[in-house]
């Protein structure tokens, strides 16, 4: 039992960080029906932010605390305004283009963020070592349980965030606009919604809660690379998709789920599986349930 409790808080712990990179995937579907797959890569471009600056923040801020969330809103506001050049540049000239042509445009996009990542004088090829915001400490142990004063910060920071999301998005006006392009874009424009003020906010909150998440998975995992986004990415993703592409609750149950999914099975199975079954669930969630778990299947119209 204590080991199976173990695995839960591990997962819980990843899950959690899954749950800030998928909820920017599900943002930018529900708005604009289409998957940002450079979302991964500003990911990595926060971890690398939140490098930079620690030691410009740490020489003039004393305390670990106060460093560490002045890192967590640099690498915040820096994804932030990534994601908002991002969708000006590469997308919004697309917007009225098939989507797959902006699907290609995303793959391009996240390709350029990667190689150019390993020039030397960008970030260089390298793995780095993230510095320690906060020094790890035991807030639980014995009983065969362990859980870090990093798990704990993980945790407490990235559910802080996703509420302060749902506020966002259920009491703001900006919130009720976001809600309003989700249902038919094309209405919310003619009810004089400013539609590209929206659609880049929406971009910015998605993008700075993935920077948020880099901060947090360079605390618990501190190497970081510019290839480091591509497989938290995917699986965020598929965590989107298991809770239903589009569906913000439905993000963060299906990150949760997917966390613990991988590590019980590299606990009880083997490591070597655990990314293995992660894509293993998203095969069968697209055959058995396209729509996701908590998403709602709609009626194609021709």
């Amino acid at each position: 039992m204590e080991e199976f409790l173990q695995q839960v808080i591990n997962g819980l712990s990843l899950g959690a960080i899954y749950a800030l990179i998928a909820l920017g995937y599900t943002m930018i579907y529900g708005v604009l029906r289409f998957i940002n797959f450079a979302h991964g890569d500003v990911f990595m471009v926060g971890a690398y932010i939140g490098f930079f600056i620690y030691p410009l923040l740490s020489e003039s801020l004393e305390t670990g605390y106060l460093t560490a969330f002045a890192v967590l809103l640099a690498a915040m506001l820096g994804c932030g305004l990534l994601g908002v050049t991002i969708e000006f540049l590469a997308y919004r000239p697309l917007r009225n283009r098939p989507k797959l042509t902006v699907l290609i445009t995303a793959i391009g996009v996240s390709l350029f963020l990667e190689y150019t990542g390993q020039i030397d004088f960008v970030f260089g090829a390298d793995y780095k070592t993230y510095p320690t915001l906060v020094e790890r400490s035991a807030v639980l142990s014995g009983s065969g349980l362990s859980l870090g004063s990093d798990q704990v910060i993980v945790f407490v920071v990235a559910i802080g965030l996703m509420l302060l999301l749902r506020v966002i998005v259920m009491k703001t006006k900006i919130g009720i606009a976001m809600r309003a392009l989700s249902m038919n874009l094309s209405a919310a424009s003619l009810m004089g919604i400013n539609t590209n003020r929206v659609i880049s906010f929406t971009f910015f909150i998605g993008s700075a809660l993935a920077g948020a998440g880099a901060t947090l998975y360079a605390i618990s995992y501190p190497k970081i690379n510019p290839l480091m986004g591509v497989l938290p990415g995917l699986k965020a993703f598929v965590a989107a998709v298991l809770g239903g592409i589009g569906n913000i609750p439905g993000a963060v149950f299906g990150s949760f789920f997917i966390g613990t999914a991988e590590t019980m099975t590299a606990g009880y199975i083997s490591p070597t599986f655990r990314d293995a079954i992660v894509f293993g669930i998203l095969i069968l969630i697209l055959i058995f349930k396209p729509s996701g778990l908590l998403g709602k299947g709609g009626v194609e119209k021709v």
